[in-house]
């Protein structure tokens, strides 16, 4: 046998440490940074959060068994709350990357109606 069993602690705590990991990294402190404040105006970071986890075991034909877990996250910022007085603003982020890919894919539509627009004219 490769590695301890599922019906063994240490498997098991391991499990519930992977699980308690995943809750702590996607909690509301994640989304939203510390507030930053500079000349009387406070900013406070926004974040999309979203992950996942998964886990599985085996066996092959030989009759060795093997197991594994694991977990994945991603954040992205989605803008910030600015506060200024009693004024409260949301700033949303620009995602460069996005925009640059949209407009690309729009110029490229625009380009294939128009080439077909004017074969069919012709």
């Amino acid at each position: 046998m490769l590695g301890p069993t599922t019906d063994e602690p240490g498997v098991l705590m391991k499990i519930e440490e992977l699980i308690a990991s995943v809750k702590n990294s996607v909690e509301a402190k994640r989304v939203y940074a510390d507030p930053y404040e500079r000349n009387g105006v406070t900013v406070i970071a926004a974040a999309s959060i979203s992950g996942g986890t998964g886990g599985g075991s085996g066996r092959d034909e030989k009759g060795q068994e093997g197991e594994g877990g694991g977990f994945g996250i991603s954040a992205k910022p989605t803008g910030a709350y600015v506060i200024n007085g009693d004024d409260v603003r949301w700033v949303p982020a620009v995602d460069v990357n996005r925009l640059i890919a949209t407009v690309g894919a729009v110029a490229v539509a625009v380009i294939f109606v128009a080439a077909r627009f004017l074969k069919s004219r012709r």
